[in-house]
């Protein structure tokens, strides 16, 4: 299709109808990225619609951001192009749910809220709860790679997503994973869209893995005086037979953002299988907190809720740490000598952080992100910018060093799926 005679407002239209394109200022402004505003809003309803809209995109060379619940504008580097936003919301249908065989096939503008109701009268759940999951778009929750307590048992989406539908910067649809086709083959597709950013594919349908909702589950708060004791209770967990589905150590300043005691540092805790079961391991895991000089409380299971409304509305700049349970308590060390007055949470038992720092200018903010990440480097590990404004993601790299094989790599995946950088160009690890 050919724009020369029209203009791309006109071809727009058409393809999407009244309702599939916005360009009235509010709505351009609503959909800025960094401070930077689309010409064109694109709504599509389907599948074709997606097409159409990414192969016009690359006829005419415009940079498209795709966008489901908008959780992650802040991630990556700042945008300098965002000529059309592709909104995805509209595509929130179930395609296909196979109860006895636990998977089920939707379109990526369903939330994860709505997929959970959708999923209860069967006592089935899709095991992801990143900050503020209800509202997310699964789509989204798969291109940034989101994921909250609930990886400690069931994993990410890395682990859950087993086939995609997708459409390729030059606006043919097509299937990775469950339904591998011949363009992509030798690679697993699925995986390389999860944390992409949207840089290789605008994703339309998920394919996923469904869990068993656990017949009866309980959590618990482990609070201890210091850090080095909750770190020495993980290890004990770790090599015991308790198997908890969620693992969570706060400091204290996150325990008082939650509403829950405060203490040096705490582990929240829960279980979930049939209940002789839970009983029996919530014996073990009551001596297990004794031996490391911690006290444990009992807590509904609702302060998993208030433990994801405290993540979702924080502000400030959000950091995502890599680390090794075994440093647990250095690493806390550290990021308070890197950044006072954050706030720490994670999945203690996989050394996967999160923290929240607030107040810093962009000066200190890249002394500080500097600091850690060479604290990390010693054991593999880094640090990613998970949301800032532009201003301090402009003056550090956001996604941290990356070794030259393994980005040269990146850059020949980049070209063979997206060779004239129509897909959010920029915004990923080394200006991908």
């Amino acid at each position: 299709m050919s724009v020369t005679a029209r203009s791309v407002s006109g071809v727009l239209g058409a393809l999407l109808g009244a309702d599939g394109l916005r360009e009235d200022p509010a709505a351009l402004a609503s959909a800025a990225v960094d401070g930077v505003a689309p010409r064109w809003v694109a709504a599509p309803a389907t599948l074709e619609q997606v097409a159409g809209v990414i192969a016009l995109a690359r006829e005419e060379g415009l940079a498209v951001v795709p966008r489901g619940s908008g959780t992650a504008l802040e991630q990556g580097h700042p945008a300098t192009r965002v000529d059309l936003v592709v909104d995805l919301r509209r595509l929130d249908a179930v395609v296909e749910h196979n109860p006895d065989d636990l998977t089920i096939t939707v379109q990526a503008g369903m939330t994860a809220g709505a997929l959970a109701t959708r999923l209860a009268p069967h006592r089935q759940a899709l095991p992801l709860d990143p900050p503020g999951w209800q509202a997310r778009t699964l789509g989204g929750i798969a291109a940034t790679q989101a994921s909250g307590p609930l990886r400690m048992r069931y994993g990410t989406m890395r682990d859950l997503l087993l086939g995609v539908r997708f459409v390729q910067a030059d606006g043919v649809a097509t299937w990775g994973g469950a339904r591998v086709v011949k363009s992509v083959t030798g690679y697993d597709v699925p995986k390389l869209m999860v944390g992409a950013l949207g840089t290789l594919g605008v994703l339309t349908e998920l394919t996923l893995r469904l869990h068993p909702v656990p017949a009866f589950e309980a959590a618990w708060l482990a609070s201890f005086r210091s850090t080095a004791q909750a770190q020495d209770c993980v290890a004990a967990l770790l090599e015991s037979t308790v198997q908890p589905n969620r693992l969570e150590m706060l400091d204290d300043r996150a325990l008082t953002a939650c509403g829950l005691p405060v203490a040096a540092a705490a582990l929240a805790i829960s279980i979930g299988t049939v209940e002789p079961a839970v009983r029996a391991q919530e014996l073990q895991l009551t001596d297990m907190v004794k031996r490391a000089g911690g006290r444990l409380e009992t807590m509904g299971t609702s302060v998993w809720r208030a433990y994801d409304r405290t993540a979702a509305s924080a502000g400030g700049v959000g950091l995502r740490i890599g680390t090794v349970p075994a440093r647990l308590a250095a690493t806390y060390a550290e990021m308070r000598a890197a950044f006072a007055g954050a706030a720490v949470t994670g999945c203690a038992a996989l050394g996967a952080l999160r923290a929240r720092v607030d107040g810093v200018d962009a000066v200190a903010f890249a002394r500080g992100l500097e600091r850690l990440r060479a604290f990390v480097a010693d054991v593999d590990g880094g640090v990613v910018v998970e949301c800032a404004p532009r201003a301090l993601r402009e003056a550090v790299d956001p996604w941290g060093p990356v070794a030259a094989p393994a980005l040269a790599l990146m850059r020949a995946i980049k070209h063979e799926f997206d060779p004239t950088g129509v897909l959010n160009p920029g915004r990923f690890v080394g200006g991908l």
